[in-house]
């Protein structure tokens, strides 16, 4: 019966383990291999975890159910067993992401680990067991199923347990590669180098000034989302040549000092802060850390131009939005160059005028120079950066009136209130990530389409620590105000914004809450079919959000 019940459970037990491996290993690499929010996805998945713990609990029982509770029973306990094995491999076949797994050299390693993990497990059961018993082939089978049923139920802490063994071995690759990044900055002579950071708006900024500032230079930026420490150096290794005479590096953060981190290797000549708000509180804590965090940026300018003594005025540049509260309210560098659409701004933009081809301002320069500008983009968000990477553009040499045809030319950037049109439908992407400021500039772009129908999408926002469902109970306060239906995805923040939108006065007839987006997608196109309407997609968790 034991030599049976071993080998109709090697097979599912082997099985299980690779694609359950695969999951998680998956789920890690979604969170950046940080432990905190690999566990933060492992408390938002309690099912699972309680199916690898009736696992041990029944597996215990099969491997001492002959003496325990008899044979017969022991064979139906095994076949339970077998049971929850079948519906746990079918739970954790490779199912289409949003983001794909990516077998890098770093998960390689990882699997050589969890292979290292799992022969040390049974084989020194084995060999304990064997030693213990005097070679007594039954109990060294329970003593394996035994070992089996524990592996399999902290199976999701084996990955953990990886990432941790392997942890120095990551820090010395990475720390090569970092100094081969520092080596190559500091032999491209004159190189400038431009940091951007911000609770929000970096992205855009980083667009926008790369095509403004190619106007009179070669220049390199971090591609797509490329704001972390290893991201940045691997735009440097890969893609710096010598040629280039500017390098714009978006610098992105979740936890305290993580922008030190960066300019510690890249050391910017100038900086640029867009933004301070509250996001990232689930690993930030506090408001506190987070400007804290964002100023490292031009601390960092700030330390270059002492260590320089200082000896050329103005050669290392800050600019901050001079329209965000937070930053007004702290105010570190007087000799900031501020920006943004208010009055009291170096650079001000003024005489916005919004049509169905775009966006028409005039920016004033400290110098009292002003320049009329036309984007296809909408949105005061849109203007407020474009006047950033005007300040900075303009502030480096380049006129003006030159800026008028980049301004002209500039795109949307990817899923941050892109605007693409299906027919009568128009999408307002804003799926990468979602602030409470960030929210509620959606909302005001969407209010901009006055004849549509407006239609929310959204599964809330995440990352906010205690206050999220603050933050979203007023989001769906916000959203009342503006939209005419509102679809909410999945069940994690779908209760806050609700109650924040009913609580507004919005119809309950005009809400609704979808398991996934393909529900929601497929519901946005049938309410009001055949109407001109406009759909903002507010936010787009990954796999690792549950």
């Amino acid at each position: 019966m034991f030599f049976a019940s071993t080998l109709i459970m090697i097979i599912p037990v082997l099985c299980f383990a690779f694609l359950a491996l695969r999951y998680y290993t998956h789920m890690l690499q979604l969170s950046s291999y940080q432990f905190q929010g690999y566990f933060r996805f492992l408390r938002s998945i309690p099912v699972r975890l309680c199916a690898h713990g009736a696992i041990l609990l029944l597996s215990l029982a099969v491997a001492f159910g002959r003496n325990v509770i008899g044979a017969g029973p022991g064979l139906f306990i095994l076949l339970l067993v077998l049971g929850i094995y079948i519906a746990l491999i079918i739970a954790y076949l490779p199912r289409p992401a949003k983001k794909k797994f990516v077998v890098t050299d770093r998960v390689k390693r990882l699997i050589v680990t969890y292979a290292v993990i799992t022969l040390l497990v049974f084989g020194l059961t084995m060999i304990i067991s064997s030693a213990v018993t005097k070679g007594d082939n039954t109990s060294v089978v329970v003593a394996e199923m035994v070992a089996c049923a524990v592996y399999v139920a902290v199976l999701p802490l084996i990955t953990a347990l990886a990432n941790l063994i392997n942890k120095p071995i990551e820090n010395r690759i990475n720390r090569y590669y970092i100094d081969d990044a520092v080596r190559i900055l500091k032999e491209h002579e004159g190189l400038r180098i431009i940091g951007i950071t911000g609770s929000f708006g970096k992205t855009s900024v980083k667009y926008y000034l790369n095509t403004l500032l190619s106007e009179g230079f070669r220049v390199l930026m971090t591609p797509e989302s490329y704001n972390t420490p290893m991201g940045i150096v691997r735009t440097i290794r890969e893609h710096m040549q010598p040629t280039h005479e500017i390098f714009i590096c978006e610098m992105g953060a979740r936890h305290l000092h993580d922008i030190k981190e960066i300019t510690d290797i890249v050391h910017p000549d100038d900086g640029i802060l867009t933004s301070i708000g509250y996001q990232h509180l689930e690993t930030f804590h506090s408001l506190e850390n987070i400007i804290s965090t964002k100023y490292e940026l031009l601390d960092a300018v700030d330390e270059k131009e002492k260590s320089e003594g200082g000896k050329v005025p103005g050669k290392h540049l800050k600019f901050v939005n001079g329209d965000n509260e937070i930053i007004r309210e702290n105010m570190k560098y007087p000799d900031a160059i501020t920006y943004g659409l208010n009055e009291g701004n170096d650079y001000r933009a003024t005489d916005i005028t919004v049509t169905g081809a775009g966006t028409t301002f005039t920016v004033t320069s400290p110098a009292g120079e002003s320049a009329e500008y036309t984007t296809k983009l909408v949105g005061r968000h849109n203007v407020e950066n474009i006047v950033g990477a005007i300040a900075a553009a303009n502030s480096l040499g380049i006129p003006m009136t030159k800026l008028k045809m980049a301004v002209r030319r500039l795109q949307s950037v990817p899923h941050r209130l892109e605007l693409t049109k299906h027919g009568n439908v128009a999408i307002l992407d804003d799926a990468y990530n979602s602030n409470p400021n960030g929210a509620k500039v959606a909302l005001e772009t969407l209010a901009l389409f006055t004849d549509s129908v407006k239609i929310l999408v959204t599964p809330g926002m995440v990352e906010l620590g205690a206050k999220e469902d603050e933050y979203n109970r007023e989001f769906g306060a916000q959203a009342a105000a503006v939209c005419d239906y509102i679809i909410l995805v999945g069940e994690k923040n779908s209760t806050s914004i609700k109650m924040g939108a009913l609580g507004a006065g919005f119809d309950t007839e005009r809400i609704f809450v979808k398991s996934t987006f393909n529900e929601a997608s497929a519901l946005m196109y049938e309410l009001d079919a055949g109407r001109e309407k406009v759909i903002l997609l507010e936010n787009d968790l990954p796999d690792n959000y549950k």
